[in-house]
């Protein structure tokens, strides 16, 4: 208690001490015009300190006080101000709240440090009193001294109690104040909530793009590393097609991991260090540091991607691709997509990715993969038989689908069916299925459809 009283006295005295410039401006005014004698006396000069007041609350509104203020009022008051956001400019309502601080501080801080200056001294003055010799004038009173006058040194001690608990009544009233004039205005609010919803969606975006990408990466490299490991004995062919695949799907999953990281690294960049033109270095990664592609090229390997470049991102075009390095059995049918608009086809890629990484993981058999566009819409499915292991209903992977086809406008089914009539097995030593899994979904291919 004693420590936040001694702290919030400090305030209440850097509010005087802001203000006494104030005040020395206004009694020379005074003195130039001919309304008063030209002292630097602030107790005597009451109507100089009111008529100070607007000015103070004038220079609020103009002069960047803010962030002094929210200091002190955390550093001194204790009060728990919430930092407003960094604003291109400052609005009105801003100036306006920091404008009432500013005056309120000044002018209650003004009124305590000029009674710390007064009640200090007269209370040391009057509790000396029984032990000085001789008469002695206090506000124009003769004051006789010695033990009979002990009442005065009584006065003094109330003075000073008078003074702590204005001190602290003060201090306690703009703490309260603090949050509610120096926090963030309800338009700093509402765009500090607009820049977390951004954030928050770019995140899970990033999200999505790690888990689509390099979870079905790892998810071939498994399958193929299993395979080449079952066949490497007695058909080395084989499993050099598996290794090649497995170099392939972790080099895409490199190339998307740079990707990732030069969007979460962008914006980080210095002033006065930006790359020099010319020579753009990709974000997310040092000048001289080597991108994915660049580390594959220096141990031999032959890429068609210039060194220092992103490959263009993939869409449906590049399913066949997708269905050779995964590995699996996929029956695959793709119709005519030459129509579907560049951001349909990549969302419906990652999804695609997405459910073919899943039915990897966790199907049996061969997986049915079909795509084409029907009334205006682009119908993506894939089907497998479950087998034995299942899917994890809720899996970040569902919930991606379900976001990218949201963001179209689209619509999603993903669940288990009844085995098709003619199914005996899934083709693996003769074992029945257990069901199907089917994931569909249907994207329209404009925004209005």
């Amino acid at each position: 208690m004693r420590v936040n009283l001694a702290r919030r006295w400090a305030c209440l005295i850097l509010g005087g001490a802001l203000l006494m410039p104030y005040m020395m401006v206004g009694v020379l005014v005074s003195g130039l015009t001919g309304q008063g004698a030209a002292t630097l006396m602030m107790p005597a000069e009451l109507g100089v300190f009111v008529a100070v007041l607007p000015v103070v609350a004038l220079t609020g509104l103009f002069l960047p006080v803010r962030g002094l203020e929210v200091n002190a009022a955390q550093g001194l008051l204790g009060a728990r101000v919430v930092t407003p956001p960094r604003q291109a400019y400052r609005s009105w309502q801003e100036r306006r709240r920091t404008a009432a601080w500013f005056t309120l501080h000044l002018s209650v801080g003004g009124v305590v440090s000029g009674c710390t200056l007064a009640a200090v001294p007269f209370a040391v003055f009057t509790m000396a009193q029984p032990f000085v010799a001789g008469p002695t004038d206090v506000f124009g009173l003769r004051v006789a001294t010695g033990w009979p006058e002990a009442a005065w040194a009584l006065l003094g001690v109330v003075v000073l109690a008078a003074l702590v608990a204005m001190a602290a009544g003060s201090g306690a009233l703009l703490a309260r104040l603090a949050p509610v004039l120096l926090g963030p205005t309800p338009g700093e609010r509402l765009a500090a909530a607009e820049e977390h919803a951004r954030t928050l969606a770019e995140r899970n975006r990033l999200a999505r793009e790690l888990h689509d990408s390099v979870g079905h990466a790892l998810s071939v490299v498994t399958l193929q590393a299993a395979a080449a490991g079952r066949v490497l004995d007695h058909d080395p062919a084989t499993a050099r097609t598996a290794l090649a695949a497995i170099e392939q799907s972790a080099r895409s999953a490199l190339d998307d991991l740079d990707h990732v990281l030069g969007l979460l690294r962008r914006g980080e960049t210095p002033p006065g260090q930006e790359a020099s033109p010319g020579r753009e270095t990709p974000p997310g990664r040092e000048r001289g540091e080597p991108s994915g592609r660049e580390r594959a090229a220096s141990s031999g390997q032959e890429e068609d991607v210039p060194s220092g470049t992103r490959a263009p991102q993939t869409t449906l075009a590049d399913l066949d691709r997708l269905v050779a390095a995964s590995g699996a059995r996929v029956r695959h049918e793709v119709g005519d997509l030459s129509g579907v608009p560049a951001v349909v086809s990549r969302e419906a890629y990652r999804i695609a990715q997405e459910a073919l990484t899943n039915a990897i993981r966790y199907g049996r058999g061969p997986v049915r993969l079909t795509v084409g566009v029907h009334d205006g819409e682009l119908r993506l499915e894939v089907r497998n038989p479950i087998g034995t292991r299942t899917a994890r209903p809720g899996g970040r992977g569902l919930t991606g689908m379900r976001e990218r086809v949201r963001l179209l406008h689209g619509e999603l089914e993903a669940g288990p069916l009844p085995p098709p009539a003619d199914a005996t097995g899934d083709g693996e030593g003769g074992e029945a299925a257990e069901g199907w899994w089917r994931v569909s979904a249907r994207l329209p291919l404009r925004s209005g459809a």
